[in-house]
């Protein structure tokens, strides 16, 4: 695991499990010919390096459906923070029921999908 980047053995680990999708999330701005700019990437600025969902089963007392719930990971290495937008972005996650967080490692992003037993 030594000098892979946290996104790629985050990607890899919390990717695979069977309850979750994730997809890779360039967000940036390109230069057009005519010179124009285009923002690309899911909620540009801001939007998390992982994003996607976990999918649980409501329990029997909830109707016993299976729902998705949004996830959003911003991966960081060593002592790089989150800026303004993406500390915006998780924020708003957070707050509409959805799953967010900043990881370093695979450890720091499954803390982020699992669900407080309050939760389930």
């Amino acid at each position: 695991m030594a000098g892979k980047k946290p996104q790629f053995l985050i990607f890899k680990e919390i990717g695979g499990r069977p309850d979750v999708r994730l997809f890779r999330n360039n967000c940036g701005t390109a230069i057009m010919p005519d010179g124009s700019y285009v923002k690309y990437g899911l909620c540009n600025p801001g939007g998390s390096d992982l994003i996607g969902w976990r999918s649980i089963t409501i329990t029997p007392d909830m109707v016993g459906r299976r729902v998705a719930l949004f996830t959003a990971i911003e991966v960081k290495s060593g002592k790089g923070r989150p800026d303004k937008d993406q500390r915006n972005f998780i924020k708003q996650v957070k707050k509409a029921g959805g799953l967010a967080g900043v990881a370093r490692s695979p450890a720091s992003a499954e803390k982020i999908i699992d669900l407080p037993k309050d939760n389930i």
